[in-house]
């Protein structure tokens, strides 16, 4: 009996001695993301389709706005944004709200708001708010983003995309 309070007390007080640590991982973690995501949008808004790149796995799994339907593997993926950044339009900014990131071991996840502001066609502004999940994982140290999904709500009465979309 006295063996196993003694126990018991050791797994707690062990438990209380290692929760800071595991926090501060996980926060230090959440700030390496939270930095892929500025480097992302620093990137985007600089248009540099090999600086976004850098912080995708090669081989990525990304489903966008624009057909195809996917974009698979870092080239794909790069070549989408060249292909953004020639349009006459050209890229605009980007603005990350919202952000909610989740870590457990060397996979994670966030969801967030990305508010993007451009030039479109016959110089209208195009204003759009997209859901982005992104899924990474820590590969050499270095967190990745592995999957990327952005959408726009879908009226269902009409089937046209709510571009400007509010909660």
């Amino acid at each position: 009996m006295k063996a196993s309070a003694w126990m018991m007390g050791a797994a707690v007080l062990l438990g209380a001695m290692c929760a800071p640590a595991l926090a501060s991982a996980a926060s230090a973690d959440e700030a390496d993301i939270r930095a892929v995501q500025d480097r992302i949008t620093a990137a985007i808004n600089a248009k540099d389709p090999a600086a976004i790149v850098a912080n995708y796995s090669p081989d990525v799994f990304v489903f966008d706005l624009p057909p195809p339907r996917q974009y698979v593997g870092e080239k794909a993926w790069k070549e989408d944004w060249q292909g953004v950044f020639a349009a006459p339009a050209g890229a605009g900014k980007l603005d990350v709200q919202d952000l909610v990131i989740a870590v457990s071991g060397d996979v994670a996840y966030s969801h967030a708001i990305d508010h993007y502001v451009s030039d479109g066609p016959n110089g209208t502004k195009v204003e759009l708010n997209l859901r982005a999940t992104d899924v990474y994982r820590k590969i050499g140290g270095k967190w990745l983003i592995v999957q990327e999904h952005l959408s726009v709500p879908i009226d269902m009465a009409t089937g046209r995309p709510d571009m400007s979309s509010k909660p």
